[in-house]
């Protein structure tokens, strides 16, 4: 039972006319007054609120399936009103490590109105989270008190990798592999033979089948496509560096993010894809496998993986791979790199893969370090501008090393990405369909 702001001001007109009433006439009288007011007032909102019961809204809130990391996951509350016009306030509480929209709402209802209210939370890291009771205050026919009382609506949520961003990239996928596919018949690109055709004008010359074109009278040219059952194979650093937090998650948690939709790119393509996940060893090794199946295995390997406070052993797992992939590859490694010299090891065992193998290096630029190095200091005082001078210094030097690092890369024949990890997901994604359509894999 709680009073509304009327009950305030009816206490307070109370107070007045006792006042009046002292005033012209006998103290005690005002006191008993007053006394009576104020009893009655309260007699009436604790029957106004004792009221709500019979005609109590009803509030439920829609089942929570599995919320992606860094997204805005939605969240629908379903209230639903009696026969009368009511005012509420409802507060879900959602787990305290996420950030939400609001979930707080104040409304009124006519009889009998449903209404959806719809808010977002945005959790930063992967686990199982709890997610409390519904909270609802409504306030009585008369308008002097509101009632409280909690919904159970209690429930464990999981929150895994970015599952909204697998499912935009996989419809983008299905429009343009039959587009690319399509195109690449008619064409005549790629490696694998698939049939004949007759020669069409604006056909390839180079692609005539001399004896079928004999045997026919007419010229027959083949049909090639890409290539399928390749082999991915996307290695993910879970150490030191990794813990490191950018944009509000972890280096880890956006490698993951783009290791999945990488992953999602190759098995739409048809190619064969494993994942292994390493620090000072694999811990964890799924092989390459092709066909729809193998991505919800990689989610239920790879989501309760979390990145550790351990120096990674790239040529350790460089030797493992080669140990358990005799064919060719094309071979990711999700990782960071500071400078050349740590990243010396990086080299060594990239270089380890060439040529055999076609070794991409994926690295996760923070955001923050280009916005620090690219602003010039500017701030009222002069310890204010040394820091922000020294801070860009800094910035900049780790940018020109790894630069350093990434040129030795390319020089060993190693492809590499470098972009923030806001959007390491699509440029990775995009950078291996381009190697697919040049026939590099």
């Amino acid at each position: 039972m709680i009073p509304s702001q009327r009950v305030y001001w009816l206490l307070l007109l109370g107070g007045a006319i006792a006042v009046l009433v002292a005033t012209w006439g006998e103290i005690p009288l005002s006191i008993g007054i007053s006394l009576a007011y104020s009893l009655l007032l309260l007699l009436l909102m604790a029957i106004d609120s004792w009221r709500v019961k019979n005609h109590a809204v009803e509030v439920s809130r829609t089942p929570l399936n599995k919320l992606s990391i860094g997204r805005d996951n939605p969240v629908t509350l379903t209230v639903k009103a009696s026969q009368k016009s009511v005012r509420l306030h409802i507060a879900d509480f959602y787990p305290l490590e996420f950030s939400a929209s609001t979930s707080q709402f104040h409304l009124d209802l006519s009889p009998n109105q449903i209404q959806e209210l719809h808010y977002t939370v945005c959790p930063h890291r992967r686990g199982e989270f709890l997610w409390r009771d519904i909270q609802v205050r409504q306030l009585g026919t008369w308008g002097l008190g509101w009632r409280e009382w909690k919904i159970p609506a209690r429930q464990t949520v999981a929150v895994y990798p970015d599952l909204i961003g697998l499912r935009s990239l996989s419809i983008r996928l299905a429009v343009e592999n039959t587009g690319t596919m399509r195109q690449a018949r008619r064409l005549g690109q790629g490696t694998e033979f698939t049939e004949l055709r007759e020669y069409s004008t604006g056909d390839d010359t180079r692609l005539i089948d001399w004896k079928a074109t004999a045997r026919r009278a007419r010229p027959v040219i083949r049909v090639l496509e890409p290539e399928k059952e390749q082999t991915l194979i996307i290695l993910l650093d879970r150490g030191r560096l990794m813990t490191a937090q950018v944009q509000g998650m972890k280096r880890f948690d956006w490698g993951l993010n783009s290791t999945l939709s990488l992953a999602l790119a190759g098995l739409s393509r048809g190619d064969r894809v494993g994942v292994g996940v390493f620090d000072k060893e694999i811990v964890t090794w799924i092989p390459p496998e092709r066909g729809q199946h193998q991505l919800p295995k990689l989610l239920e390997r790879l989501t309760p993986i979390q990145p550790v406070l351990l120096e990674p052993d790239y040529f350790g797992a460089v030797t493992r791979l080669v140990r358990q992939q005799a064919r060719r590859a094309l071979v990711v490694i999700l990782t960071d790199v500071v400078d050349s010299t740590a990243s010396a090891e990086l080299l060594a065992a990239l270089t380890r893969l060439t040529p055999r193998y076609l070794p991409f290096c994926v690295a996760l630029r923070d955001p923050q370090v280009d916005r620090i190095a690219h602003t010039p200091p500017e701030a009222e005082g002069s310890a204010t501008l040394i820091e922000m001078a020294y801070s860009r210094a800094v910035a900049l030097d780790l940018i020109a090393q790894r630069e350093v690092a990434f040129a030795k890369l390319k020089q060993r024949g190693v492809l590499v990405l470098d972009a923030p990890a806001d959007r390491i997901s699509t440029e990775v994604v995009d950078r291996y369909l381009r190697l697919k359509a040049r026939n590099r894999i």
